[in-house]
């Protein structure tokens, strides 16, 4: 099966791509902007687009994609989710909605439509106390330019303390 992924996040997109070639997909990877035009021009099966890309944003796909390609999966993938947004979505013509971090098997499943034996595909994934916090970190400190100063005033916490925060990986 043939994947294309945007994200503006190289170190997802790197980490996706590696993931899903181990699976045996044949995946094409956009870090940059870039056009509905190049996109379908791939033929892909299917299309994991992030929601903030650059300047860009991924909902402007949806529509010239599913018209392009109707058999295709589209899903959209995001660190910002909101309900408008998921309603715009699918709405425009994507097939799923997952926000960051997403279990992997459950972005298989998105991609590929099938459900994996054993796994529950309609209970939503609850992120522990440590994800939300990290990702709540990341957004604020993101929100602000990168400026760790700032965040660690907005969070209320020591600035080492966020710098240690920042150092640990995703949990």
């Amino acid at each position: 099966m043939h994947l294309v992924i945007v994200d503006d996040d190289s170190v997802l997109l790197g980490a996706l791509a590696r993931r899903f070639g181990q699976r045996g997909f044949s995946v094409t990877t956009y870090a940059d902007a870039i056009t509905a035009e190049q996109l379908i021009a791939q033929q892909a099966q299917a299309y994991l687009l992030d929601l903030r890309f650059a300047s860009q944003s991924g909902l402007s796909f949806i529509a010239p994609l599913r018209a392009a390609l109707p058999q295709c999966r589209i899903i959209l993938l995001t660190g910002y989710a909101s309900i408008a947004n998921a309603v715009q979505a699918v709405k425009l013509g994507a097939d799923d909605y997952l926000t960051k971090p997403v279990d992997f098997l459950q972005l298989e499943q998105a991609i590929t439509g099938k459900a994996q034996s054993g796994t529950a595909t309609d209970t939503a994934t609850l992120l522990s106390p440590e994800q939300l916090e990290w990702e709540h970190i990341h957004r604020v400190l993101a929100e602000h330019g990168g400026n760790i100063s700032r965040t660690a005033e907005l969070l209320g916490m020591h600035r080492r303390t966020l710098q240690r925060k920042l150092g640990k990986h995703r949990p």
